[in-house]
């Protein structure tokens, strides 16, 4: 893990000066319990990192974010299920829930079981289980793409939004989103602002090769913030919904994980109803 901090490199001063309203929202939302963060000029970021090129004009830097090797993380989950004797089944798709007296029966093409408290974390398959336990979760298309490039020598020792560099030293490059499409294909068009977009952050990734590039859907509600909720016609039933499960790690597994095996969620939490979504309706 590395918790150096966090950048959004702005590439114009309209850019930077978006991303600084957005925070000052943030902390006037949250009272002022934002997580920190500064606002850095050019001349600043490229102080600070000194292969940023002159095409950036600003950044706002954040101290505590942080970034892991997704398939070291990957492993050791799976290596942390094993000691704690969890019951993993890989492709064991669900396909009816029914509640019964003392719990509920999952059902599907690889037998039955039975249990007395279920989460529903399936991503996008929430929208459709949801429905079976009294639960709602509305979700929308959001189809992102990545780039990776080979590896290279060490040169951001950070995070950013739309790039990082791994402890191996390949390069992420990504923070694209499509919602009116079904095409699981890479979109050439939109490689290409990720690469230049890239190059003009950091010019020495002109000098690399990209070696893979890929898309996928993202878990993203309707309004882009998570679900968490308790049934309240099938008590024991929970729900978890949210972009991004890597980025609300922290808060899923010390605050969420807790209150669900006490079998209650805190009025914290209430926000994250679904409720939300039949009041907007409705408004």
């Amino acid at each position: 893990m590395n918790q150096n901090g966090g950048f959004s490199f702005a590439l114009d001063p309209l850019e930077l000066e978006t991303w600084q309203a957005e925070m000052q929202d943030i902390v006037r939302e949250t009272n002022g319990r934002a997580a920190p963060f500064e606002v850095l000029s050019g001349t600043e970021t490229r102080y600070r990192l000194p292969f940023v090129g002159p095409d950036v004009v600003g950044s706002i830097y954040s101290p505590l974010d942080g970034h892991v090797n997704a398939l070291r993380l990957f492993r050791a989950l799976h290596t942390g299920m094993k000691k704690r004797n969890v019951d993993y089944r890989a492709g064991h798709a669900v396909e009816r829930i029914e509640p019964v007296r003392d719990g509920f029966r999952l059902i599907g093409p690889n037998g039955t079981l039975v249990a007395q408290r279920i989460v529903l974390a399936a991503g996008l398959d929430n929208s459709r289980l949801a429905e079976m336990v009294g639960l709602h979760a509305p979700m929308k298309r959001s189809k992102g793409q990545i780039l990776v490039t080979e590896k290279c020598a060490p040169f951001f020792d950070y995070t950013s939004a739309t790039l990082r560099q791994t402890d191996e030293g390949g390069v992420m490059i990504g923070d694209s989103e499509e919602t009116h499409t079904a095409a699981q294909a890479t979109n050439q068009d939109i490689s290409a602002v990720l690469a230049n977009r890239a190059v003009r952050t950091f010019p020495v990734l002109g000098d690399l090769n990209i070696v893979r590039s890929w898309t996928g859907l993202r878990v993203k509600p309707l309004d882009g913030l998570p679900i968490y909720e308790q049934s309240a016609s099938h008590p024991g039933a929970f729900i978890a919904v949210c972009h991004s499960g890597v980025t609300l790690a922290a808060n899923h597994a010390l605050v969420v994980a807790p209150q669900i095996a006490a079998g209650a969620l805190s009025h914290g939490l209430a926000a994250f109803g679904s409720q939300r979504f039949h009041a907007s309706q409705t408004a």
